[in-house]
């Protein structure tokens, strides 16, 4: 009987299997950061790390023990014990006793291959070496989850040999038997056909699943062995982790919600589930993966206009689900394939009132369509995008203009580069003439309009940078090559995002910069 999805156990491993991903490198207390906001979200279990192995991962462990978790069980991983040693002499299973964590999280060697060819160890050993582990731990009161693995692998290698490393797990009290492929490389539909023979042995409902997505199926082949049966399914947030990295979680526990009707995190934690990814990217220092089903920026972005339009009408057109429900929300992008609804979306999304009779919507097109083919991107420059449509519609009065600027970056022998800027600029009849240094051009130049603008516009000190991007457009120019530079600014109260194109790195970084301001002012108008 095929399941829904009802009550699937969620057993994380971002805090080890994630970590061995390339880029991803967290401190024992980042994992306690981390450990925390799953639990709050509502994870079974989590999978700390392997206190054998090194100082940092023995750290968390001794952090880990002051915390009072409300919803996790704590989970130390390790290998079976070693060959020719018993489980009390062996030390990886002294290190998984010390961590003091009531589950203990076991791999052993189901693929006869590297029994024999990678441990260098007879069949029966290798036997042996799984049922005595679990046993010794259980014996120590430990919750023994065994990670068979290879397991896919190993049961098309050889099936009755395979088998028999999970019947002595089970015979030894292991609490769960987790099915593990490890080198992602199994379809899905054979992973369904090995998992209906491994419940003639093992209860489905102490069956967990562990998929790597070498092959781009982690997640669909979670979710079949949790169609099939399974109950615990194991990955990581974001789906990070060695080579292609784990099932993602995220993905996972949207599915199983979603589309199975099934249930594995409290329904506020599904609402959070965008927020969750975002964090634990955020800590792990790893840039969000915009096409990230149900959290990633893109997930409910839509560009084409015919796409637009219809989601205007009914957004079940183009969105399989409401983006609402996992904290994510729509967005509606402009470039050079946007038709009149994303003009008249995005306006009204900004503050702008848009009148239909004055076609303002297919003047703005036209130009964007203008201004992309020369290298501008208005799908990440909101900013630049609203004084554009405000510039269309007549509704824009320049706060300054610029009459001169001159930057000067001068590199003595040995000596750090030094830059400075002087500009002028005329604020009606007025003009004001002021110079500033800077680290680097840019920078100097961003000081001295700022300085030139204070005394008409103080709020301009309001301000400040939060990133600044710079992108070739086409490389076969090498250093002539046109640029475009996104500005990331802010106010405290909102952020927002301009652009600037040219040949000249310094022209494109005023023409992103000079939005920015403008920007800045027009919304401090609104206010007036």
């Amino acid at each position: 009987m095929k399941r829904t999805g009802e009550d699937v156990i969620i057993y994380d491993t971002t805090l080890r299997d994630g970590t061995q991903g390339e880029q991803v490198s967290v401190t024992a207390e980042e994992k306690i950061k981390i450990a925390r906001k799953l639990d709050e979200a509502g994870f079974h279990y989590i999978e700390g790390g392997w206190p054998g192995s090194n100082p940092k991962d023995l750290r968390f462990f001794k952090l880990a023990k002051r915390e009072k978790f409300k919803n996790i069980r704590l989970a130390a991983f390790g290998s079976t014990r070693k060959q020719g040693v018993t489980p009390e002499e062996c030390p990886n299973i002294r290190a998984l006793i010390d961590a003091c964590t009531p589950v203990t999280t076991i791999f052993g060697k189901s693929w006869d291959l590297h029994a024999t060819d990678i441990l260098g160890v007879s069949l029966e050993e290798n036997l042996d070496m799984i049922g005595e582990s679990v046993s010794y731990l259980k014996s120590r009161g430990k919750e023994v989850v065994y990670d068979a693995e290879h397991f896919f692998d190993g049961f098309k290698h050889n099936p009755s040999y395979a088998l028999k490393t999970i019947e002595r797990a089970l015979s030894d009290g292991a609490d769960w038997i987790v099915l593990c492929d490890t080198n992602g490389g199994t379809m899905t539909w054979e992973l369904a056909d090995i998992v209906e023979e491994v419940k003639k042995i093992v209860p489905a409902e102490r069956l967990g699943i562990h998929a790597h997505n070498d092959c781009g199926l982690a997640v669909a082949n979670t979710i079949t062995a949790v169609r099939a049966g399974v109950r615990m399914a194991q990955g990581t947030v974001n789906g990070y982790g060695e080579r292609c990295g784990n099932a993602d979680l995220v993905t996972v526990i949207g599915n199983v919600h979603l589309k199975m009707n099934g249930r594995c995190v409290p329904g506020s934690s599904l609402e959070n589930l965008t927020a969750l990814s975002l964090y634990v990217s955020d800590v792990a220092n790893v840039p969000p993966v915009n096409a990230r089903p149900y959290t990633g920026k893109s997930a409910f972005a839509h560009k084409g206009g015919v796409h637009v339009s219809a989601v205007l009408k009914n957004p079940t057109a183009y969105e399989h689900t409401d983006p609402e429900l996992v904290g994510n929300h729509r967005r509606v992008i402009v470039s050079d394939l946007a038709g009149r609804s994303n003009i008249e979306y995005k306006a009204r999304e900004l503050g702008i009132s848009l009148d239909d009779s004055d076609d303002v919507s297919r003047r703005v097109v036209r130009e964007i369509k203008k201004m992309e083919d020369e290298g501008y991107q208005f799908d990440t420059a909101d900013g630049s995008l609203a004084l554009l449509i405000k510039k269309t519609l007549g509704e824009f009065r320049e706060p300054f203009e610029l009459v001169s600027f001159n930057v000067i970056d001068q590199r003595k022998r040995r000596r750090i580069s030094s830059s400075q800027a002087t500009i002028k600029i005329s604020v009606g009849k007025e003009q004001e003439i002021t110079a500033a240094e800077g680290n680097g051009p840019v920078n100097a130049l961003d000081n001295a309009l700022r300085k030139a603008l204070r005394k008409f516009y103080p709020e301009v000190d309001e301000m400040h940078l939060v990133d600044f991007k710079v992108r070739i457009i086409e490389g076969s120019d090498g250093t002539a090559a046109k640029v475009r530079v996104l500005l990331e600014s802010g106010d405290g109260e909102d952020v927002w995002t301009t652009i600037g194109v040219s040949g000249n790195i310094i022209e494109a970084s005023w023409r992103a910069l000079v939005d920015s301001l403008q920007y800045k002012l027009s919304k401090e108008e609104r206010k007036d």
